[in-house]
């Protein structure tokens, strides 16, 4: 069923089941990877926070969670200039960071952040993205975890917005 959001439409993508049956895979190959550590997940606002909500959820293990707010896009474009909006309210010293994203294309917001977090003393830093859009991918970062590799098109749903809309839809609709 093809929605409307302000001038453009949109058509189902990925269900919310599939989205959820992901994550609870991820979580549990992140619980494999970082054993007894005390991970700090990072969720980039404002896409990731029900990306972050739901793969909390899943992850069984002690672990600590912080949100940085950064903001790049404008509409449907990537502005291709990162602002960091709002700081890490943690101490990560010595401490695995997971930077969760809802999504990663050009990958400006994710080298920010790593030199952002390269600044403190941390013992590693993981990239988890819920979707990835290898097309688009402009830098060398590893994406540590991915659930969904993507198309270069445009999508809306389950945090991501266009134009502020909406970010609280369930399921994903790509850009018709």
């Amino acid at each position: 069923m093809e929605i409307q959001i302000l001038d453009k439409v949109f058509v189902p993508y990925i269900l919310e089941e599939e989205i959820q049956t992901r994550l609870q895979t991820v979580a549990k190959q992140m619980m494999q990877d970082l054993g007894g550590e005390t991970p700090v997940f990072t969720g980039v606002l404002n896409g990731s926070f029900m990306v972050l909500s739901d793969l909390m959820k899943y992850y069984e293990n002690p672990c600590e969670i912080s949100f940085v707010k950064m903001a790049s896009y404008e509409g449907t474009q990537s502005t291709n200039e990162v602002k960091q909006l709002i700081g890490l309210d943690v101490d990560v010293t010595d401490k695995t960071v997971v930077i969760v994203e809802d999504i990663v294309d050009t990958g400006n917001t994710i080298e920010v952040l790593e030199q952002l977090f390269n600044r403190y003393k941390i013992k590693g830093l993981r990239i988890a993205t819920l979707f990835f859009k290898p097309e688009a991918y402009t830098k060398q970062i590893k994406m540590d975890y991915v659930g969904f590799e993507i198309t270069n098109k445009f999508i809306v749903g389950y945090g991501l917005d266009y134009n502020k809309q909406g970010r609280n839809l369930p399921a994903i609709y790509q850009i018709k």
